[in-house]
């Protein structure tokens, strides 16, 4: 029976991607017949002498600072805004405020970051504040609903006893309950952190500055080495912060 079945499940797949050719309308014999592979090699080939020269170079570098700045302001604005707006979301001030945080932060992370972008491109202009503010409006979302989530796990005793001994809330919450949260809270803000990175690269594709504008006007251009210069530059930048984040982890989270 259970043999019948994974046939079946496997002539269900083949089926839905001849019917996914076919609907698409997906020519193969054009891509790779009339020369096509062999403008795909030449274009590939064009790749592989990046751009050295010191004026793009110094451009690129540029660039790269850029980017790493929306990804880095925009993480840290969006631990911010979450943090504050995980503390009604967490049922800290009664429920008519849990509800309204809860639903502003599924707004905030439903809307993609290049959607932001887009957004934000319009009503700050071309450039990196576009894209920090894209970051810092989706990331606030998504860190605003984990740390609710903490918010709402960890537990009560300690900032309690805080309460019990005259202590405000203010003072609970910042000596009873956020050190036990801070390994937590800091290890999805580093994890984030290497997400914007990435999409700070992209987000320039819309006019939001960075590495990814560089990118999009040389492709735009069929500048290829000057492109393979960028993309370059987009994976070493994407190393770096994978290593500080994980150095960082290693340090203030696992210790």
């Amino acid at each position: 029976m259970n043999r019948a079945i994974n046939w079946l499940v496997l002539l269900a797949i083949l089926a839905a991607v001849v019917g996914s050719f076919v609907y698409l309308g997906l020519d193969l014999r054009a891509l790779v017949g009339n020369g096509g592979l062999e403008q795909m090699g030449e274009y590939a080939t064009r790749f592989l002498s990046p751009d050295l020269s010191s004026g793009h170079l110094r451009a690129v570098g540029h660039g790269a600072l850029e980017t790493l700045a929306m990804s880095g302001l925009g993480t840290l604005l969006a631990m911010i805004f979450g943090l504050l707006l995980a503390l009604p979301a967490a049922g800290r001030f009664g429920w008519p405020l849990q509800g309204a945080a809860r639903l502003l932060l599924n707004g905030l992370r439903a809307i993609p970051e290049l959607v932001w972008a887009a957004l934000t491109v319009l009503a700050a202009g071309l450039g990196p504040n576009a894209g920090t503010l894209a970051l810092a409006l989706h990331t606030a979302g998504v860190l605003g609903r984990l740390f609710a989530e903490a918010l709402e796990n960890a537990p009560p005793e300690p900032a309690a006893a805080i309460r019990l001994q005259g202590g405000s809330q203010v003072a609970a919450f910042c000596f009873g309950t956020l050190p036990n949260l801070w390994p937590q809270l800091l290890a999805y803000s580093l994890y984030r952190w290497e997400n914007n990175i990435r999409m700070a690269s992209v987000l320039g594709f819309v006019g939001a500055g960075g590495l990814g504008q560089m990118l999009y006007t040389t492709l735009s251009l069929f500048q290829e080495s000057q492109a393979s210069t960028v993309i370059v530059a987009m994976l070493v930048l994407v190393l770096l912060v994978d290593a500080a984040s994980d150095v960082m982890r290693q340090r203030y989270v696992r210790a």
